[in-house]
């Protein structure tokens, strides 16, 4: 029978550590047995003895999948791997002591272990693991009574190369790869932050920042647009008598209607609480009169079907972007007030923006 551990599933952050020692996995069993390659080209020229040879064996084909088992297995997978990577750094800097501080081979071994470590947990864990192989290399050197021999043979250096090349360029993908995954989860939370949660329409700030761009636009262009903001009618009313759910629905469904009438060019946007806007672009008063009233209509034909509550009704005020419009507030304000006079004249209606002007004529 399994037992409650067994059967729980990770969490997000322990799911994340997991992926992190399955990365780290993949990279040591590459890299591991091409690091040992160079160490046995330089202890057959030193003529290692018999436990030397079983100890390389076991560091290069046992060893990378004992460190993943152990990370696996324990309750704080990131943390167990980062002691891994100690032990990796301990070995790097006993076989270099072993190898007699052969320069090539050496050097590629310090660079690699630094880079790696800096590449998974910073300067910071790269300076502990460095220390980590420094220690371990002066101990193992200290036992053997300091050999020293700088000067490898030819065949010590080819023998790095694989080492050098393949597990350089493996790690500088796998950073390409995580640059590429964290560019596309910033984009997705950019976009996230962006979006209404309840409707799935931009938010308000969305909304401000297109509000902005089109006005911006219009005042460079002279091109038309449009501005309609939309109030539900009787929706607090809905909300008290029969709750939250319900409200929410008429919010989802207005959110379907609009999709379904603006084009890829325009902007719906969720304002705040029961209001929405929506920005048509390269559009006059005479198109934005017939899309707001495909709004209206719109909503009275999807809130039967979408069970919504028939007490909502939506009332709409239009203004058009023109020369006397010089901030996105005055715009809003001129849609707002033709709003409200659409609420005045009696709801379900739209109503349009008359300019101070155009009344004294």
């Amino acid at each position: 029978m399994a037992t409650a551990m067994e059967l729980r599933a990770p969490d997000a952050s322990e799911a994340r550590e997991l992926r992190l020692v399955d990365r780290i996995h993949g990279m040591r069993t590459l890299a591991v047995p091409l690091a040992g390659l160079a160490v046995g080209t330089v202890l057959q020229g030193l003529g290692a003895p018999a436990w030397a040879w079983a100890v390389l064996l076991f560091n290069m084909f046992a060893w990378p999948h004992v460190a993943w088992w152990r990370a696996r297995r324990s309750d704080t997978p990131q943390r167990a791997e980062f002691h891994n990577l100690m032990v990796d750094a301990f070995s790097a800097g006993a076989w270099i002591a072993t190898m007699q501080f052969n320069l090539v081979p050496s050097a590629v071994f310090f660079t690699l272990i630094a880079v790696a470590n800096i590449a998974v947990g910073g300067w910071r864990f790269a300076a502990c693991t460095t220390l980590v192989l420094v220690l371990a290399c002066l101990a193992v050197s200290a036992l053997q009574g300091f050999p020293v021999r700088v000067d490898g043979s030819l065949t010590d250096s080819l023998a790095a190369l694989p080492f050098l090349v393949l597990f350089a360029c493996t790690l500088a993908l796998l950073t390409h790869a995580l640059g590429r995954h964290v560019a596309r989860q910033n984009r997705l939370l950019e976009r996230l932050n962006r979006m209404d949660v309840l409707t799935g329409l931009p938010n308000r700030r969305h909304w401000n920042q297109a509000l902005t761009t089109e006005l911006t636009r219009h005042m460079r262009t002279r091109r038309p647009a449009v501005l309609l903001l939309i109030d539900v009618d009787n929706f607090k009313e809905v909300n008290d008598e029969h709750g939250h759910a319900a409200g929410d629905e008429v919010l989802r469904c207005i959110a379907d209607v609009l999709r379904a009438c603006v084009r890829d060019i325009d902007t719906a946007a969720r304002h705040g609480g029961d209001e929405f806007g929506v920005l048509l672009a390269e559009t006059n008063l005479r198109g934005a009169a017939v899309v707001a009233e495909r709004i209206r209509t719109g909503f009275l034909a999807a809130r039967s079907v979408a069970a919504v509550r028939q007490d909502c009704t939506l009332s709409i005020g239009m203004a058009e972007a023109d020369w006397l419009v010089l901030t996105a507030d005055e715009w809003m304000h001129r849609a707002d007030a033709a709003m409200y006079r659409a609420k005045d004249a009696g709801r379900n209606r739209v109503e349009v923006h008359v300019p101070e002007l155009a009344r004294t004529d």
